[in-house]
């Protein structure tokens, strides 16, 4: 957050808007996303002459999902702003999204005088009481003098400790009313001690079981990244030589061109790391939180493991799996000092022996790599043109996804070898974050290509978000996976469903035509239905870069994502293809 000398002296006779908006600017905001409506708009006036940049979007929830993408691809705090009622209402998805998957927003919205609150007076909505459940904190504010101090406490809120929206909802009498500003020097924020730093005792009992463990496996979620201890990850690994796992959120937090590296665990991960963890005698989890989406059935989750579980909200550890060894703080210091504890060890001849464990996860990794189908027809195998996306694109894209097939074949096929280049609806699995949310991290970091893989599905829900792109010169280049279904639902269907296909048909192969929709949006469009085409139509949108682009890829209507492992089912009953199931040998587990 700046420190805004200028500020620092009481400014008489300005008006709560004013104060809003300098508020904002004393916060560092660089970016607004948001639309004007009645309640918020007496904050819209300053606005006009701000060095804060406003960019009109097309629909509510399409602000809060580009505030997300703008500080996933920044580390920054991203901001949306939206009206009373509807407007603050269409944010919710993005918020609660946003507090699922630990991103520091803060949400801007009006509400309707307070002399009125409670009256189901026009556009008036409880926002505060609807997103007390999905925000770390919020505010309604109907003090004008309180604006300064509410927005710095929602900067620091949202930025600090575990990561996460909060939102400031002000009356607009109070931000039509006179004031004066003074942005606050420190804040008091009693009962708000987010803890960073790791008690060194926890630190090196980690470090004495890990020395002694058989089968470790370093399961590395979302919080490593938001740490940015991805460099001392790398030092952790190596120095140990233990097997690493990335989760859905944590891809690119370890190079997938590593070694050490095993993949991407969970319901669609690759069979080595999902056999790891399943086999392993001691999970180093960092920055996770045991999701039922890597878990699986949770009561046969890792059955022969202990657990080492680190992470800043003291919230998580123990709330799905027990922790032999808790250790609440920052991820980055965390695995610092663990490093410097394993030193020690080594350094008194105390060092883990890895060898047979990598001879058995080694041998699933060779066994059970990832593939997929091609068809005789030559319809496009969705993977392969992903696949070639990440090949062509190379490391330093940034890529988004929407939810569903495509998100989990672009964690697959995507060779991710650094960090803030990966961003996707984890856990609120939200279909429609895509098109905004590559907006957003094209806006704060227009240097960067930035892809949307999306379905077809996805796409039709937040693709009016084209048209912002075009008009505010955000050049994202947007994939659509299209094979014509809601394809994960219809791949439910087909193996749960006895392909009773109900209500998946979206018959988006013919309407409508996404060539003819990104013409009409100021965007090219380009369609591609063989797989020799395929790379010659990523180098044509890579070489557009005065616009967007978005390409119509009309894949096989029944590619499937394998591996799998049924919601609700054991993990040693994944399928790496629809009839065949991975073996691994668990005398050992047995034994122990």
């Amino acid at each position: 957050m700046s420190d805004p000398h200028p500020s620092q002296a009481p400014v008489a006779q300005l008006t709560g808007a004013q104060s809003l908006i300098r508020s904002l600017e004393a916060a560092g905001v660089e970016i607004i996303f948001g639309i004007p409506g009645g309640a918020i708009l007496p904050a819209y006036d300053p606005l006009f002459d701000s060095s804060i940049r406003h960019i009109l979007v097309r629909h509510e929830q399409g602000a809060g999902h580009a505030a997300q993408g703008y500080a996933m691809a920044t580390g920054k705090v991203g901001v949306c702003m939206a009206t009373s009622g509807p407007g603050a209402t269409n944010l919710v998805t993005a918020i609660a999204d946003a507090y699922m998957d630990s991103v520091p927003i803060v949400a801007i919205t009006g509400q309707v005088p307070s002399g009125a609150i409670g009256s189901d007076a026009f556009q008036e909505a409880d926002i505060r009481g609807i997103t007390m459940p999905i925000t770390k904190h919020n505010y309604l504010v109907t003090d004008p003098a309180e604006i300064p101090r509410a927005v710095a406490e929602a900067f620091h809120i949202a930025s600090t400790g575990r990561p996460g929206p909060v939102l400031v909802d002000v009356a607009k009498d109070a931000l039509q009313a006179m004031t004066s500003f003074t942005w606050p020097e420190s804040m008091d924020l009693p009962g708000y001690r987010p803890v960073t730093r790791p008690h060194a005792k926890q630190v090196r009992e980690a470090a004495k079981l890990i020395i002694e463990a058989k089968r470790p496996v370093l399961y590395v979620g979302g919080g490593v990244i938001k740490a940015k201890a991805s460099a001392e990850l790398k030092v952790l690994a190596e120095l140990t030589g233990i097997p690493v796992v990335t989760t859905l959120m944590a891809r690119g937090a370890f190079p997938d061109s590593h070694d050490l590296h095993l993949g991407m665990p969970g319901m669609h991960g690759c069979v080595s790391a999902v056999g790891a963890l399943q086999k392993s005698d001691l999970l180093i989890c960092l920055g996770a939180r045991f999701d039922d989406r890597v878990t699986g059935h949770l009561p046969s989750f890792a059955p022969g493991a202990k657990v080492i579980h680190a992470d800043i909200d003291p919230a998580e550890i123990g709330k799905n799996r027990h922790a032999d060894v808790p250790i609440v703080g920052d991820a980055r210091e965390v695995i610092a000092d663990l490093i410097v504890a394993l030193q020690a060890e080594h350094e008194a001849g105390r060092k883990g022996d890895y060898a047979d464990w990598w001879a058995q996860v080694s041998d699933l990794r060779a066994r059970y790599p990832l593939g997929y189908d091609t068809f005789e027809d030559g319809s496009l195998s969705p993977q392969y043109v992903i696949e070639r996306i990440g090949a062509i694109s190379g490391p330093d894209a940034l890529y988004c996804a929407g939810v569903g097939q495509h998100q989990m074949w672009a964690a697959q096929f995507v060779k991710y070898e650094k960090p803030d280049t990966w961003f996707n609806s984890g856990g609120l699995g939200t279909m429609g974050y895509c098109v905004p949310a590559a907006m957003g991290a094209k806006a704060g970091r227009p240097e960067a290509v930035v892809w949307g893989i999306d379905g077809d599905g996805c796409f039709q829900m937040t693709n009016q978000e084209l048209a912002t792109c075009a008009i505010n010169g955000i050049p994202i280049k947007i994939a659509v996976i299209n094979n014509g279904n809601l394809g994960m639902v219809r791949q439910w269907q087909t193996l749960f469903y006895n392909s009773r296909y109900s209500n998946t048909d979206l018959q988006s192969k013919r309407i409508p035509d996404f060539v003819k929709l990104a013409d009409a949006y100021g965007c090219v469009g380009l369609r591609c239905e063989k797989a020799e085409d395929v790379d010659a139509t990523i180098r044509k949108a890579l070489e557009i870069n005065d616009v967007p682009v978005v390409i119509d890829f009309v894949v096989h209507a029944d590619a499937m994502v394998w591996p799998m492992v049924a919601a609700g089912t054991s993990n040693d009953d994944i399928k790496y293809a629809r009839d065949l199931a991975p073996t691994w040998d668990r005398s050992e587990e047995e034994e122990s």
